[in-house]
């Protein structure tokens, strides 16, 4: 925000037309108007909100929709742009105007009052290409569940014949039994046949453009994110989803926690008076969450050591449902420092070393303190180092080769004693 500026905007935004609304520092209206959501209308909305730096910040609704063009250009031309999200119905003051200048106006009220402090995605980068060719990868999946769903409804008000040829068919098969055509015997079973190998055509054209469209985007991830898909259990899919609600500019972010609130992942505290507990935050962003819960059932189905945890947390009372969320919470700082470090493909594997570092010290029941004065480094640097908030090569191998040296049992007890000078 702009502290310097004397004047504060708002827009509504819409797919023809923009609203506009200019407040000054005490809140009145300085002017409003409404300009065509084009290029000439962004250039006029710039000229009538005046020069960036006498301008404190511009709150826009919908930066990720109708108001992604304006939002873009205003950012382009050096404005401080902030996301403003619309109340619902039941949020709105009693007795007030609801139209476009009142939204606005809103909007610029909201902007200058901080209530509205998230910077919009930049959608101009690779991100923005991965969510184009997700939403065209779902729309190919949509299409396929829609054909076959209908070909299995065909099927189930066909004649005893048909019915008992193909109703136990699994999906897959049935399409390529449908995709051949066959003789009828009057015109009812051509048209049933004709329609059914119509819908099985349709099911395998959507199922090829759907799996060009993944290859396409983990094209992009390798390129761009590997770091991402080096993440364990995380597929194409999810890593898309989950940059797709990190955006261009994941810097945007105020921190690990903001993002784990973003993905719906973090718990809501709902005490009161003596009872602390939380609940399920419920909000958020759901197909980020989706994939977040997604990698987290694979973990458990397929690491040793998510199962072991599992094991652990069921024997302290907890449902797999809370132990599924509890792994997501974890899962969402892997991802969290994959998306701030996007080449870095060797997270992962950091995280294991570290891991087993932090084991091997608990092992010959050593102590953080006792590591960081052999290392000469403050002890919070190891439990950073432990953690994985720390990521440095370096240390983490001086700390490995120091456990090492002190896993001879004798050593360590002459440690213990404060004998051994070293």
């Amino acid at each position: 925000m702009n502290e310097n500026g004397s004047v504060a905007a708002g827009i509504d935004t819409h797919k023809d037309t923009h609203a506009l609304c200019v407040i000054d520092r005490v809140g009145r209206v300085v002017r409003t108007g409404t300009y065509s959501a084009d290029a000439a209308g962004y250039d006029g909305i710039a000229a009538a909100i005046g020069k960036p730096e006498d301008c404190v910040v511009v709150g826009i609704e919908g930066t990720g929709s109708y108001g992604a063009g304006i939002a873009r250009r205003l950012v382009e031309l050096g404005y401080d742009v902030v996301e403003v999200v619309r109340p619902k119905r039941d949020k709105r003051m009693v007795g007030r105007d609801k139209n476009d200048p009142a939204d606005a106006e809103r909007a610029a009220r909201d902007a200058l009052a901080g209530k509205a402090s998230g910077a919009p995605k930049a959608g101009s980068g690779w991100v923005e290409a991965l969510r184009f060719r997700t939403v065209a990868r779902d729309a190919a999946v949509g299409q396929s569940t829609r054909a076959a769903n209908s070909a299995h409804a065909l099927i189930v008000s066909a004649p005893t014949p048909i019915r008992e040829k193909l109703g136990a068919m699994g999906t897959p098969a049935l399409m390529k039994a449908l995709s051949r055509r066959r003789k009828a015997r009057d015109e009812l079973e051509r048209a049933l046949w004709d329609s059914l190998r119509s819908l099985a055509l349709s099911w395998k054209a959507a199922k090829e453009e759907a799996s060009e469209q993944e290859e396409a985007m983990r094209a992009i991830l390798k390129s761009n994110a590997p770091a991402l898909l080096d993440i364990y259990c995380c597929g194409t899919i999810s890593a898309a989803r989950l940059a797709i609600t990190a955006g261009d500019n994941p810097d945007r972010m105020a921190g690990e926690p903001a993002f784990a609130s973003l993905c719906g992942a973090s718990p809501i505290e709902a005490s009161s008076g003596k009872v602390k507990r939380y609940r399920l935050n419920r909000g958020g962003d759901r197909q980020a969450n989706r994939a977040l819960h997604t990698i987290a059932r694979q973990r458990m189905k397929r690491d040793e050591r998510t199962r072991l945890y599992v094991d652990k947390r069921t024997k302290d009372g907890k449902t797999r449902r809370e132990i599924e969320r509890i792994l997501v919470r974890y899962i969402v700082r892997e991802v969290y420092h994959a998306l701030m470090h996007p080449m870095d493909a060797s997270y992962y594997p950091y995280k294991e070393a570290a891991e087993a570092a932090k084991s091997e010290r608990l092992r010959i029941g050593a102590t953080q303190v006792q590591a960081a004065s052999a290392l000469g480094v403050a002890s919070a640097r190891i439990s950073e180092l432990e953690r994985c908030v720390l990521i440095d090569d370096t240390l983490l191998h001086r700390y490995r080769d120091w456990l090492d040296a002190m896993s001879s049992e004798g050593r360590w007890k002459n440690l213990e004693l404060g004998l051994d000078s070293k």
